[in-house]
């Protein structure tokens, strides 16, 4: 849907809707391409490591194996002396027939050219090594691997495989080997019992609305809730009383919806979707209960492709019909009965977009549809639909026809992109135009000039009067009967313009736009944001280390601050370039953000004011991290670089320490070790570093010595304390972030198929059992608990929502004593029931 409606201006629905997917194709086929060479790459470097390393071990090997195990090392000349040999036999054995007969001569040019090559390649080889000095300086000391390979010589029994004398465990992600090093304090590993956490996740509060590209979507209930949606959630919210509830049957983004005659039923219908496998998950509409949120009927599965683009309920026959457009080439437009779920008619409507539709109040057997270039009337007959064409005869014809409402005498009123309101009724055909034995047909009556730009909604009030919504102008104008303008008003620029109308009470109003805002008020006294979000990809998400705020950043340049308890928006600034990483300094008084071209900014929070900034080689910033004591900050950067900077005068002063120079890969996330001396750190290959900040930004060589330090935070994706959270098969990328508890009891985790995890902490063996929670439409982009751990917060990428989980349940425990705990495994991962 966002495809075809981005680029309505430009080319056709069926064009709108091919392209995208061939696009969506063609990036997902290039990602894994880049994901490939990465791999590559480093696999390349890792060899050339191991080769030099091989030439520079084994003499040392020899001497120590001499001086501790003269035995042993008798059977490691004897086995290298075979290898010799076997391979001498295998060259001369694969040697082609024609060089073997003057064996002489080739052995004598062969022992002349072999020196060279041998010197050539030793050259070669010592310039790559040169080159990957990074990745040569981060394998262990020589000593140290000479200790463990003459400790398992010389200990016939000692156990091999899955465990070193270091007790080590290896995962795999595409193939790649990971060695997480098993702290001292587990004793047996096989022994360890994963259990899903006490605590779960219950949905408290839904930020955002999706306006910037549905229509129509936004309805008041005389229980006095506004119904909206965003992502796979419908949301009622009590305007008055300040409190969501959610429907959240969706399995999918939710693309529709309307309200019943009743003013109780709902329809929604969502977009089709894949699972974690790729299979396509089918579209549908529901048809729920508003005040119970029980699903009464589920309506087209299996018969709708793409996903439902627009759906309306007769109301002549007090709602028993629905008509369902869905968003396949044809646009098929379908009838069903609303009881009993069964389809009734079917026909292709139009290959061109289509914006809205609906039932004639009056008779239900008359609907119109519009969009792109159109407006129907279509008529059922003995379960056939017939169409007939709006004629626009001697005026222009727009480019789109937005909307349309019906007015008390029968007239259909739409909105354009000319901006003009036209008045269609019923005539005699014109033979002249169409020819004889043309029937009546719906031709325009009158145009009024109503907006500056295109008319995006029309909202019909009780007494006959008109509300139109404009785009260009922002303006809301109120219309008479007879459309003669009464009143208007213009909202901010901030908001956006006006996507829907909803009338509250004939004076109030809601006004969603199409800058993801919900606004209530009055054309004489303007309108207040009870509902605001952002308009594009979300990624940077930081909550406030002692109070109830959370701040976020993303595509759409905007910086937000959020009250947790209140529910909403504190503040907002834009910058110049699109945030994708923050953090809380300890002190909470100022905020980091780190930008998409290299540069980060120091933001006051009460002020909003930029007290310090910076800029950090010319890519993009993936985290930001302060130590726990707030006197670093470490900067993450696509350049494979942590830039460490000393942090004074409260956070407001920053001067670079240092960098840490060692991943072959992009950063992805790092956190400090609770003394603020070590960073951990991993990379878009699957790297886990660890470095000393305090000794200069030195790289530990020796990951075996970091296998017990504790971390103040731990959002590291991969790590052995973090290792179950990682599905069999993952290709790397399927987890997009972690997030530990600071009671150091949880575990949540967001991936890239809409869910979010929640596990108890420490999690070390695969397939650790899980809740997962569903709401989200798009890839959850980041997750984060609040500072007292009352609250999880996650949010989406393309779906631009902040889901807020009220953490509940669970008793109090330390996170160590799990580690050796003896309880039976969990083998399921149960599926929460929804709130």
């Amino acid at each position: 849907m966002d495809g075809s409606t981005n680029s309505l201006d430009d080319a056709s629905a069926d064009s709108s809707t091919e392209y995208p997917d061939r696009t969506s194709v063609m990036e997902v086929r290039l990602q894994a391409q880049e994901d490939e060479i990465t791999l590559l790459k480093s696999s390349l470097a890792d060899a050339l490591r191991r080769l030099r390393l091989h030439d520079q071990l084994l003499p040392l090997l020899k001497e120590q194996l001499i001086a501790v195990n003269p035995g042993a090392a008798r059977v490691l000349n004897r086995a290298c002396s075979e290898g010799c040999t076997s391979s001498r036999k295998l060259s001369s054995s694969s040697a082609p027939d024609g060089l073997r007969q003057p064996a002489t001569r080739v052995r004598r040019n062969s022992e002349k050219l072999g020196k060279e090559t041998l010197e050539r390649n030793k050259k070669r080889l010592d310039k790559k090594a040169a080159s990957s000095a990074n990745l040569l300086t981060r394998s262990p000391s020589l000593e140290n691997r000479a200790k463990e390979l003459i400790a398992a010589a010389g200990s016939p029994g000692s156990r091999r495989g899955t465990y070193s004398q270091g007790q080590s465990i290896k995962m795999f992600i595409r193939g790649r080997p990971i060695t997480m090093y098993i702290p001292s304090n587990i004793q047996n590993y096989e022994d360890l019992k994963m259990e899903p956490p006490s605590e779960r996740l219950e949905l408290d509060w839904v930020y955002g609305y999706r306006g910037r590209d549905c229509r129509a979507n936004l309805y008041f209930l005389p229980t006095g809730e506004a119904v909206y949606f965003i992502a796979c959630v419908v949301v009622l919210y009590h305007i008055n009383n300040r409190m969501q509830r959610h429907y959240r049957k969706h399995s999918d983004c939710v693309r529709c919806l309307t309200v019943h005659p009743d003013r109780v039923r709902v329809a929604s219908g969502q977009m089709a979707g894949v699972d974690k496998d790729g299979k396509p998950l089918q579209p549908c509409v529901h048809i729920w209960d508003s005040t119970t949120l029980v699903t009464l009927q589920q309506i087209g599965l299996g018969t709708f492709e793409r996903g439902v683009g627009s759906v309306a309920f007769s109301f002549a026959d007090s709602g028993l019909f629905l008509c369902v457009i869905d968003d396949s080439n044809e646009h098929m437009m379908s009838l069903w009965d609303c009881t009993k779920g069964t389809k009734h008619a079917e026909v292709k409507s139009t290959n061109e977009a289509v914006f809205a539709v609906e039932f004639n109040p009056s008779d239900s057997t008359n609907i119109i549809t519009c969009g792109k270039s159109h407006v129907y009337f279509w008529t059922l007959s003995a379960g056939q639909f017939t169409k007939k064409q709006g004629i626009f005869g001697k005026y222009k014809k727009p480019k789109f026809i937005q909307c349309f409402v019906f007015s008390l005498t029968g007239d259909v009123l739409t909105g354009d992109s000319e901006g003009n309101i036209l008045t269609w009724g019923k005539s005699a055909a014109d033979v002249k135009t169409l020819g004889k034995g043309a029937k009546e047909t719906f031709q325009i009556m009158r145009q009024t000039r109503a907006h500056e730009g295109s008319v995006f909604t029309l909202c019909a009030l009780q007494g006959g009067g008109l509300l139109s919504g404009g785009g260009k102008d922002r303006k809301i104008i109120r219309w008479s009967a007879d459309l003669a303008p009464e009143r208007e008003c213009e909202i901010a620029e901030m908001f956006g313009a006006v996507r829907t109308i909803a009338d509250v009470d004939g004076e109030e109003l809601l006004v969603g736009t199409t800058r993801n805002a919900i606004l209530r008020g009055t054309l004489s006294e303007g309108f207040v944001a009870i509902v605001q979000g952002h308009v594009d990809e979300m990624w940077g998400l930081a909550t406030h280390p002692s109070q109830n705020v959370f701040l976020t950043c993303g595509h759409d340049r905007q910086v937000c601050l959020w009250h947790t308890e209140e529910h909403k928006l504190d503040w907002c600034t834009t910058l110049e370039e699109y945030g994708l990483c923050a953090d809380f300094c300890p002190n909470g008084s100022v905020v980091s953000v780190g930008l998409n071209t290299g540069r980060w900014l120091v933001l006051d929070l009460l002020t909003r004011e930029v007290v310090s900034e910076s800029t950090d080689g010319n890519e993009q910033l993936s985290i930001m991290r302060y130590s726990p004591d707030g006197s670093y900050l470490a900067v993450g950067s696509h350049d494979n670089f942590i830039y460490i900077y000393n942090v004074t005068e409260s956070g407001r002063r920053y001067t670079r320490f240092g960098k840490c120079n060692g991943h072959s890969s992009f950063i992805t996330h790092l956190d400090w070790s609770k003394d603020g001396k070590y960073i951990m750190s991993n990379s878009g290959d699957y790297e886990i570093l660890y470095w000393d900040v305090a000794a200069g930004c030195k790289l530990l060589r020796n990951r075996f010595e970091s296998k017990d330090r504790e971390w103040a935070s731990y959002t590291c994706v991969l790590g052995f304390h973090v290792m179950g959270v990682w599905l069999e098969g993952s290709d790397g990328t399927d987890i997009n972030a972690l997030c530990r508890s600071h009671s150091e009891k949880l575990v949540a985790m967001a991936d890239d198929f809409c869910k979010v995890h929640l596990f108890q902490y420490p999690c070390p063996k695969p397939k650790a059992p899980s809740h997962k929670y569903e709401g989200h439409g798009s890839h959850v982009t980041n997750v984060c608990f609040t500072h007292c751990d009352s609250h999880l917060l996650s949010m989406g990428g393309k779906d631009t929502c902040i889901l807020q989980w009220r953490v509940i349940g669970g008793g109090m425990g330390d996170s160590r004593e799990r580690l050796t705990s003896t309880s039976s495994t969990s083998t399921g991962s149960p599926e929460p029931a929804s709130s």
